[in-house]
Formats: C-alpha cells, sequence, structure tokens
C-alpha cells in the first residue's frame, strides 16, 4: 500500500511535467490553448509546470537515496 501511494505522489508532478512540455511545445507550432490570452504567457507556464514537476521528482529521488545513503559525499547532509 506504501508503494502504490508513493507511485501516486510521483505521478501527479509527473504528469503536471508533461503538461508543460506540452504547452511548451504548441505556443512553439503556435498553437494557443484557451485559458492563456498570449503564447508568450503560455511558454512560460509550461516552463513553470515542467520545473516544479521536474523539481518535485529530483527531491523525492534525492530524499530517497540519501536514507538508503546511496549518494555521493557532496549531496549528503552534514
Amino acid at each position: 500500500m506504501v508503494r502504490l501511494i508513493a507511485l501516486i505522489i510521483l505521478l501527479i508532478p509527473g504528469i503536471l511535467a508533461g503538461y508543460g512540455i506540452k504547452l511548451m511545445r504548441d505556443m512553439l507550432f503556435g498553437i494557443l490553448l484557451s485559458p492563456f490570452p498570449y503564447l508568450w504567457l503560455q511558454f512560460f507556464a509550461g516552463l513553470l509546470f515542467f520545473i516544479i514537476g521536474l523539481g518535485f521528482i529530483a527531491g523525492f529521488i534525492l530524499h530517497r537515496d540519501r536514507k538508503r545513503n546511496k549518494v555521493q559525499k557532496r549531496f549528503k547532509k552534514q
């Protein structure tokens, strides 16, 4: 059950990052989606979604590896 909850916790930011990539790709092809009035705003929203999603997943993996002592010395907490 704990692994299922961890999967769900990682799935939501993964979907958010994927949607961010889609927003940025659509901006490059000139496709404006409905909640955004400008293409540049759509691009920055996509970039923000991508950075938040990727950062959460990276932080989760770093936290898990720190608990298992599988990181290099520079990533260990003092």
